[in-house]
């Protein structure tokens, strides 16, 4: 009587060293997948569009202020501020002709800056 490969690494205790390695296909990246995704593509490009107005603007923000502010969208209308209490909104307001300077002379064009209190 013969023995299968299988039943002869059972009985000496060593696995035989044709086991079986499942085939699993290269997963890309969340990024790389995005990319690849037409109808997502744009809205990757919006979201690094608002990082940039981001990083531009934060510049002229005091540091405590800086801190409680995030990008929100962007859009043909404008770029969204976000920030974490109605008295930051109201300080982001003060300082809108100050953050659309900062954006212009990061070459960075938008109609009009949103300020919104972000909700939690």
């Amino acid at each position: 009587m013969t023995r299968s490969p299988r039943s002869a690494s059972r009985s000496t205790g060593r696995q035989s060293s044709a086991t079986y390695k499942p085939s699993v296909p290269d997963v890309p990246t969340v990024t790389t997948a995005l990319a690849r995704a037409e109808p997502l593509v744009s809205l990757m490009q919006r979201l690094e569009a608002s990082k940039r107005c981001l990083e531009a603007v934060r510049a002229v923000l005091p540091g405590a202020l800086a801190a409680s502010v995030r990008a929100g969208p962007i859009d043909d209308e404008g770029w969204t501020l976000l920030a974490s209490n109605a008295a930051v909104s109201a300080k982001l307001r003060q300082l809108q002709p100050r953050l659309m300077e900062a954006l212009l002379q990061n070459g960075i064009k938008v109609n009009a800056i949103r300020v919104r209190v972000q909700t939690q």
